[in-house]
């Protein structure tokens, strides 16, 4: 970087510490009413949940069930199965009556509750259980919008929520990945998306969505919502660059493909995608939560245990294949185009001269091959060229949010100009 393209980005590092200590000072947010609803519906789904697991695992010990085979079928019965359901009724009614109760106080209660503690313990939630939140109407489910990296601007079918201070038409859009949110692209006071705002002149939006979700579900509703964009831009859009970190990237390639198949308008402003450890292969760790599910599943005696691990979300099924929607094929090695170009970054934990790209290790959560998307097979490899791809060493899978080498190979990459 150049003298003055180093002092701008020091300015908007300086604008993002400012903005980061401002959060810190404000008080503690209040508990809205949709917080202690939809944190109430969650307990006793989790009591009723723990019911089902206690109620298998004597059913299948009073049953006398195989070592290893299928669980006993059906409930229990006589008196313990009485037992049993007076638990369910009982926490139904309990449910019932707390809810009922909670809907009364809503009027005393703030609207929203929102705080960056907040928002983060409420994204990892929806990380962890969001397809289960989403079909349950839970008001902890995180809605999908595009923010100014804190105040909502774009949400699905509504207009534009509040003005954008000197809009270029440069649009860049920061995707975040799994448990996580719009507000931790600010991260050791650095933020990608301000700095290349301050150096490039683009401006940035940030998608929050809820990443427990099927990638491919998220990847369709962030294509629409990118078409509502280039229609609601209050400048005439000239150029869109989409940045994911980790299942961001997922979400945004399925985006693109959705976009594509949808004949929106949007993908023709699409100049450049940018992939930060993305896993286009998978994440090792979902697949061995898999194989420890397949593994708990074999006795009935273990098998209630198993379905607690299995309680984890889509999104984070999708995660560990690489899945972005269209069926296995696609996978990994779906026709990009040729009229967006690709880059991707990956990282590993250990320095360089230790760090081979056949090394599964990574940066702690993706291996190299996943991250560059470097699949043994041809038709499964994204086929990045080796001048859009970096790796950095010495440096882990969140790191990359804050690394200045990350930031250098983003404005040297954003900053040339399309063939």
């Amino acid at each position: 970087m150049g003298r003055s393209t180093a002092t701008q980005a020091g300015v908007a590092c300086r604008d993002s510490a400012s903005l980061s200590r401002a959060r810190r000072r404000r008080p503690p947010a209040s508990i809205s009413a949709a917080d202690l609803i939809g944190t109430s519906r969650l307990i006793l789904a989790g009591v009723n949940g723990m019911t089902d697991v206690v109620e298998g695992m004597h059913r299948n010990i009073s049953g006398l069930a195989p070592i290893v085979g299928p669980s006993r079928p059906g409930p229990t019965r006589g008196i313990t199965g009485l037992v049993y359901r007076n638990i369910r009724r009982v926490s139904a009614l309990v449910g019932t009556s707390l809810e009922l109760s909670l809907t009364q106080l809503e009027p005393l209660l703030p609207a929203d509750g929102s705080s960056a503690g907040r928002d983060a313990a409420r994204s990892a939630l929806n990380g962890v259980l969001g397809d289960y939140l989403a079909t349950t109407d839970n008001p902890l489910a995180i809605p999908m919008q595009l923010t100014d990296g804190e105040t909502p601007l774009i949400s699905g079918g509504a207009p534009l929520r509040a003005p954008v201070p000197e809009p270029s038409g440069r649009v860049l859009i920061m995707v975040h990945g799994l448990c996580m949110n719009d507000r931790q692209w600010c991260r050791n006071d650095h933020d990608h998306g301000r700095a290349l705002a301050a150096e490039l002149g683009f401006t940035p939006l940030y998608l929050r969505y809820n990443s427990g979700r099927p990638v491919a579900d998220n990847g369709q509703d962030f294509a629409d919502l990118l078409e509502q964009l280039v229609h609601q831009w209050p400048v005439a859009v000239t150029e869109l660059v989409i940045l994911g970190h980790s299942m961001g990237g997922l979400v945004s390639r399925s985006a693109l493909r959705s976009g594509r198949l949808a004949g929106h308008r949007w993908p023709e402003f699409l100049s450049k995608m940018v992939f930060l450890g993305t896993p286009h292969l998978g994440a090792s760790l979902e697949r061995w939560g898999t194989g420890l599910d397949t593994l708990l599943g074999i006795s009935p005696y273990s098998a209630p245990i198993g379905h607690i691990g299995k309680v984890r979300s889509a999104g984070i099924r999708d995660l560990g294949e690489g899945n972005i929607g269209g069926g296995k094929e696609s996978s990994a090695g779906e026709h990009l185009g040729k009229a967006v170009r690709y880059f991707a970054v990956a990282a590993t934990i250990r320095p360089a001269h230790r760090e081979g790209l056949a090394s599964g290790f990574g940066d702690g959560l993706v291996s190299l091959r996943s991250a560059l998307g470097k699949h043994r097979h041809r038709d499964r490899s994204l086929a990045i060229p080796a001048a859009h791809q970096a790796i950095i060493d010495q440096t882990n899978h969140f790191d990359l949010l804050a690394s200045k080498r990350v930031y250098q190979c983003l404005a040297h990459w954003l900053g040339q100009g399309n063939p």
